[in-house]
């Protein structure tokens, strides 16, 4: 998988396709490759904004004034404007970009909690059977981020360390069969080295993740 820091990135986008966006008063996004894209938005699509743009009413005493491009963002936006170009840094909305885009997350990693769960439902299983042989699920999205092709949109900086992260795989279907077979091979391993993990001890609950993984 490929990191897009929102710390380094800056968003490009084409400044008239952005203003028409604006003047349908249509909700509408702009993803990571600076395309603007509107609702409903595809499962796999990832946000550094989503919003729509509502004039304010106006009358005689008070004629309306077209708002720039940074007050229709906000604050958390830096906006600059360069002919044609606009150029958007978003890491001050991270928090607001969680909302958005975790909906569609393959798994979240922006709590101190860590993942814990992943959106796919074999995913999920195999996570869930994989910590029986305590394989946790920070081990199985280390080899996601390193075997998958996909995207982790995080907040990333050196001094003082942080992190924040969505993971957005590009393949369920690969990313199951990667994550199965490497559960596979480990719980084999365990099972052939570890007498606590031999096939005449394991409880209930292990056995059934033995068989879960073709290990039985």
């Amino acid at each position: 998988m490929k990191k897009f820091n929102l710390f380094n990135e800056i968003i490009i986008v084409n400044k008239t396709e952005l203003l028409q966006a604006i003047n349908t008063s249509k909700e509408y996004g702009i993803n990571t490759k600076g395309k603007i894209i509107y609702a409903p938005f595809d499962e796999k699509e990832i946000l550094i904004y989503q919003g729509k743009h509502t004039p304010k009413s106006a009358n005689a005493l008070t004629p309306s004034k077209a708002p720039s491009l940074g007050e229709i963002f906000g604050a958390n936006y830096q906006i600059v404007e360069d002919e044609e170009r606009v150029l958007i840094k978003a890491f001050s909305n991270w928090q607001e970009l969680i909302k958005v885009n975790t909906p569609r997350a393959s798994y979240d990693d922006t709590t101190g909690d860590g993942v814990d769960k992943y959106a796919n439902k074999e995913l999920e299983d195999i996570g869930w059977n994989a910590t029986e042989f305590n394989i946790n699920y920070r081990t199985l999205v280390d080899v996601l981020e390193k075997e998958c092709a996909g995207t982790l949109l995080c907040i990333e900086q050196e001094e003082p360390y942080q992190f924040s992260g969505l993971g957005f795989l590009d393949n369920d279907t690969e990313a199951i069969k990667v994550l199965f077979s490497y559960c596979q091979e480990k719980i084999k391993k365990i099972m052939q080295e570890d007498p606590l993990y031999a096939a005449d001890k394991l409880s209930d609950d292990e056995k059934e993740a033995a068989e879960f993984f073709k290990c039985l």
